[in-house]
């Protein structure tokens, strides 16, 4: 069969508007525009050979590195997992962590909305995994999230989070769970992620809400439509938004130095070792602690 052409791949690219709007203790809201890649993983190698500007684990433009994704074969912080085999794809990590929770991925798909490295430098706040078994029926969806201390938790969602949405044409992955896990001096470890991810096709549609108790007091999304993944529209797309990866990161501190300036009340990232779980690569401050137990 001959190689298919990048305009007939299920891979393809999401013209985004990110929204955040913290409505407790005070009131904070600030939204961008951006776009992410949605890599089918059995398709990586063939992106790279196609698109001039895209390679795999090598330096371009944008270059996917599959080190800096669900690293399950190192150590898991405060968890009750152990390191798997480090040698294997992201695709057989991410078949391997689902068959762990009993979800049987072997012949499905696995796509990866995230943004590669820019220039050599990455940073993605949250990337979402959405899993397909053989017959093409989502079963599981996974949101990584990295805070600014690179550090990594996955968070799951399996067939009990599967729930039909408009008038069953479509799936969404809906749960909500503790968040123990220091995303922003400004949000406590002990509060709840609720998560609402729709199955991406023409549009993506992803929702993660911060919860105390009953009370909402975080709401975040990422909203887009689908376009082809060509060269010539990533060629485009990286004039219009020049240096994105970059742009993510300076945005967060530029917003957390607006809370700041606004006296919310925040804490350092030891203060609550105990309380952030089930994570990989800890930072020194909370590492040092559990390690010299």
């Amino acid at each position: 069969m001959p190689p298919r052409d990048v305009r007939s791949m299920k891979s393809c690219l999401y013209e985004c508007r990110v929204m955040h709007s913290r409505l407790a203790p005070k009131p904070h809201h600030f939204a961008y525009s951006l776009f992410l890649f949605a890599i089918d993983l059995d398709e990586l190698e063939l992106l790279s050979r196609r698109l001039a500007l895209f390679a795999v684990d090598r330096p371009n433009l944008y270059s996917f590195r599959d080190r800096d994704y669900l690293p399950t074969g190192e150590p898991l912080h405060n968890g009750a997992g152990r390191a798997g085999a480090p040698a294997r794809t992201l695709k057989t990590r991410v078949v391997d962590y689902l068959a762990d929770r009993g979800v049987d991925l072997a012949g499905g798909r696995v796509t990866l909305v995230t943004l590669p490295r820019i220039l050599g430098y990455g940073f993605n706040p949250v990337s979402f995994y959405f899993c397909h078994d053989r017959d093409g029926e989502p079963v599981a969806a996974l949101a990584e999230v990295t805070n600014t201390f690179r550090e990594m938790k996955p968070y799951y969602l399996g067939p009990k989070a599967r729930e039909r949405i408009d008038a069953g044409a479509s799936v969404a992955f809906r749960r909500r769970t503790p968040k123990n896990f220091y995303v922003s001096p400004y949000s406590d470890v002990d509060v709840a992620f609720d998560f609402n991810l729709r199955v991406p096709g023409e549009r993506l549609m992803a929702r993660i809400d911060d919860y105390r108790g009953p009370d909402r007091i975080l709401i975040s999304s990422i909203s887009g439509e689908r376009r082809e993944l060509t060269g010539r529209r990533l060629a485009g797309w990286t004039l219009k938004y020049p240096l994105l990866t970059l742009r993510v990161i300076a945005l967060i501190h530029w917003h957390a130095f607006r809370l700041w300036l606004k006296r919310l009340p925040w804490f350092a990232k030891a203060a609550r070792a105990a309380e952030q779980r089930d994570l990989y690569r800890p930072h020194a401050s909370i590492a040092r602690p559990a390690e010299s137990r």
